[in-house]
Protein backbone atom coordinates (compact mmCIF):
# COMPACT_ATOMS: atom_id res chain seq x y z
CA UNK A 1 0.00 0.00 0.00
CA UNK A 2 1.25 3.51 -0.82
CA UNK A 3 2.21 5.63 2.17
CA UNK A 4 0.55 9.02 2.20
CA UNK A 5 3.04 11.88 1.98
CA UNK A 6 0.63 14.80 1.94
CA UNK A 7 0.87 15.04 5.73
CA UNK A 8 4.65 15.65 5.59
CA UNK A 9 5.45 19.33 6.07
CA UNK A 10 8.52 19.05 3.85
CA UNK A 11 6.43 17.65 1.02
CA UNK A 12 3.79 20.39 1.43
CA UNK A 13 6.43 23.13 1.40
CA UNK A 14 8.05 21.51 -1.63
CA UNK A 15 4.75 21.65 -3.49
CA UNK A 16 4.48 25.35 -2.53
CA UNK A 17 7.97 25.82 -3.95
CA UNK A 18 6.98 24.17 -7.24
CA UNK A 19 4.04 26.57 -7.55
CA UNK A 20 6.31 29.54 -6.78
CA UNK A 21 8.88 28.42 -9.36
CA UNK A 22 6.19 28.14 -12.02
CA UNK A 23 5.17 31.70 -11.12
CA UNK A 24 8.76 32.93 -11.43
CA UNK A 25 9.35 31.15 -14.73
CA UNK A 26 6.60 33.24 -16.30
CA UNK A 27 8.85 36.29 -15.74
CA UNK A 28 11.75 34.81 -17.70
CA UNK A 29 12.37 35.84 -21.31
CA UNK A 30 10.99 33.55 -24.00
CA UNK A 31 14.49 32.47 -25.10
CA UNK A 32 14.86 30.73 -21.72
CA UNK A 33 11.71 28.61 -22.16
CA UNK A 34 13.59 25.47 -23.20
CA UNK A 35 16.79 25.98 -21.24
CA UNK A 36 16.95 27.59 -17.81
CA UNK A 37 13.17 27.56 -17.29
CA UNK A 38 12.97 23.88 -18.19
CA UNK A 39 15.82 23.01 -15.82
CA UNK A 40 14.15 24.97 -13.03
CA UNK A 41 10.85 23.16 -13.56
CA UNK A 42 12.54 19.75 -13.49
CA UNK A 43 14.60 20.54 -10.38
CA UNK A 44 11.59 21.95 -8.53
CA UNK A 45 9.30 19.02 -9.37
CA UNK A 46 12.06 16.59 -8.44
CA UNK A 47 12.04 17.72 -4.80
CA UNK A 48 8.53 16.62 -3.73
CA UNK A 49 8.66 13.70 -6.18
CA UNK A 50 11.76 12.24 -4.51
CA UNK A 51 10.31 12.80 -1.06
CA UNK A 52 7.18 10.89 -2.11
CA UNK A 53 9.14 8.11 -3.82
CA UNK A 54 11.44 7.67 -0.83
CA UNK A 55 8.53 7.62 1.59
CA UNK A 56 7.04 4.75 -0.38
CA UNK A 57 10.21 2.65 -0.34
CA UNK A 58 10.62 -0.32 1.96
CA UNK A 59 13.15 1.05 4.45
CA UNK A 60 14.29 4.14 6.29
CA UNK A 61 17.69 3.81 4.62
CA UNK A 62 16.09 4.04 1.18
CA UNK A 63 13.94 6.96 2.33
CA UNK A 64 17.11 8.75 3.47
CA UNK A 65 18.70 8.17 0.05
CA UNK A 66 15.76 9.86 -1.67
CA UNK A 67 15.87 12.72 0.84
CA UNK A 68 19.51 13.24 -0.19
CA UNK A 69 18.42 13.34 -3.84
CA UNK A 70 15.70 15.87 -2.99
CA UNK A 71 18.30 17.98 -1.18
CA UNK A 72 20.53 17.84 -4.25
CA UNK A 73 17.69 19.03 -6.47
CA UNK A 74 17.04 21.83 -4.00
CA UNK A 75 20.66 22.98 -4.30
CA UNK A 76 20.39 22.84 -8.08
CA UNK A 77 17.22 24.94 -8.00
CA UNK A 78 18.72 27.55 -5.66
CA UNK A 79 21.65 27.91 -8.06
CA UNK A 80 19.32 28.36 -11.03
CA UNK A 81 17.33 31.06 -9.21
CA UNK A 82 20.59 32.82 -8.37
CA UNK A 83 21.64 32.64 -12.04
CA UNK A 84 18.32 34.25 -13.02
CA UNK A 85 19.09 37.10 -10.63
CA UNK A 86 22.63 37.52 -11.95
CA UNK A 87 21.34 37.64 -15.52
CA UNK A 88 18.86 40.33 -14.51
CA UNK A 89 15.82 38.18 -15.27
CA UNK A 90 14.57 38.27 -11.67
CA UNK A 91 14.94 40.86 -8.94
CA UNK A 92 15.63 40.10 -5.28
CA UNK A 93 12.01 40.91 -4.44
CA UNK A 94 10.84 38.38 -7.04
CA UNK A 95 12.82 35.55 -5.50
CA UNK A 96 12.29 36.21 -1.78
CA UNK A 97 9.46 33.67 -1.34
CA UNK A 98 11.33 30.99 -3.31
CA UNK A 99 14.56 31.45 -1.37
CA UNK A 100 12.69 31.43 1.96
CA UNK A 101 10.99 28.17 1.00
CA UNK A 102 14.34 26.71 -0.07
CA UNK A 103 15.81 27.57 3.33
CA UNK A 104 12.87 26.03 5.21
CA UNK A 105 12.91 22.89 3.09
CA UNK A 106 16.69 22.48 3.47
CA UNK A 107 16.42 22.67 7.27
CA UNK A 108 13.66 20.06 7.36
CA UNK A 109 15.47 17.75 4.94
CA UNK A 110 18.70 18.03 6.94
CA UNK A 111 16.86 17.09 10.13
CA UNK A 112 15.05 14.20 8.45
CA UNK A 113 18.30 12.91 6.97
CA UNK A 114 20.18 13.08 10.27
CA UNK A 115 17.36 11.23 12.02
CA UNK A 116 17.73 8.37 9.54
CA UNK A 117 21.52 8.14 9.43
Amino acid sequence: MVKIVTNLTVWQKSIDLVVEIYRLIKKLPKEETYSLADQMRRAAVSIPSNIAEGRNRSSEKEFARFLYIARGSLGELETQIFICQKLGYLKDADTKIAFNLCTEIAKILNTMISNRS
